[in-house]
């Protein structure tokens, strides 16, 4: 072999690990991570249920969840009803699954209000531009953040749930759709506007902390002396920076919006029935009588919850090792 040869099967591993993207090896990491794996997967399962009620419920693997069969009221786990069945005969697994719908729908649309649009636009904003802009944003969010989160939440809801569904109720009559607020979209919209209205706190102020360290780096100084037009240093240099962040905040953030949704309806503010919602079945079998003579009515959603947010966390944990391995 060849001196020649040689140095060039040296060069050849580094030459591979220098093509991955950084993403790529974060997720290398991660995989490594046999806890974070198994949390990850809990969560997609838990998605791929809610996104696929309607689909499940068409072919009749499970059944609607407004089916009711008095005779088979408060029936156990068994064959039939593997989660058992609430006191007007409703098949549990199938309003677990349900549920879940509920879930995903208030936490991809949370998500996408608040901690991606409201949060990344306004950190961004606030840590590049500074100045009045920055104090602006800022003391927004120190008064947002000063208030008690839940109990504004429940004021919100309990003050515009009525107003929200005669809106509804009006749209249906103009526009001759029916099902509006039969099917709950009036919930849905108080709800994930009343958690996107205080969710992007949190992020913005994260994203604005790494922006000011970044905004004079030497590659930012030369987009700005080439002519770049703010928007295009925002986006295309500094966003791609914080992605990280972006990803991690977002994990961490799933459960505090999974979270808040699930005590509002449990309050009786957030998703009304028959819609299903995690919150109501656990109202509903939260009396000390009905745990002792059916436990099943709140153990299956219990503990469904609590695996949901426990996987939001541990994911989140995880990633923030992955993301930054020096601090480990």
């Amino acid at each position: 072999m060849s001196r020649e040869t040689a140095d060039l099967l040296l060069q050849e591993p580094e030459a591979r690990v220098s093509s991955v993207s950084p993403m790529g090896l974060a997720w290398r990491r991660l995989v490594r991570k046999r806890i974070a794996m198994a949390a990850l997967a809990f969560i997609l399962v838990f998605y791929l249920a809610g996104l696929t009620a309607p689909l499940l419920t068409g072919v009749g693997l499970i059944t609607s969840y407004r089916q009711q069969d008095l005779e088979q009221a408060l029936q156990g786990p068994s064959l039939d009803h593997p989660f058992g069945t609430d006191r007007l005969g409703r098949d549990m697994l199938s309003r677990v699954i349900w549920a879940s719908q509920t879930t995903v729908i208030v936490t991809v649309a949370t998500l996408i209000t608040g901690s991606l649009v409201l949060a990344v636009t306004l950190g961004l904003v606030s840590g590049y531009v500074g100045g009045w802009v920055d104090t602006l944003i800022m003391r927004i969010g120190d008064t947002f953040a000063s208030l008690p989160t839940i109990l504004m939440l429940i004021l919100i809801n309990a003050t515009l749930k009525d107003r929200v569904r005669d809106v509804g109720h009006n749209i249906e009559d103009l526009t001759g759709i029916g099902g509006i607020v039969a099917h709950g979209v009036p919930d849905y919209l108080l709800v994930f506007g009343a958690l996107s209205l205080f969710g992007w706190v949190g992020g913005a102020r994260v994203i604005r902390s790494q922006i000011l360290a970044l905004r004079e780096t030497e590659f930012i100084l030369a987009a700005r002396s080439l002519g770049a037009s703010t928007p295009r240093i925002l986006f295309r240099h500094l966003l791609p920076n914080v992605s990280n962040i972006i990803i991690v905040s977002m994990s961490l953030g799933l459960a505090g919006i999974a979270g808040s949704e699930i005590v509002l309806t449990w309050f009786g503010v957030g998703i009304q029935p028959p819609t299903p919602s995690f919150g109501a079945m656990i109202f509903e079998a939260s009396g000390v009588r009905t745990l002792n003579a059916h436990p099943h009515l709140l153990a299956f959603p219990g503990l469904i919850v609590a695996g949901l947010l426990f996987s939001f966390n541990l994911l989140g944990d995880a990633l923030t090792d992955v993301f930054t391995p020096r601090a480990r």
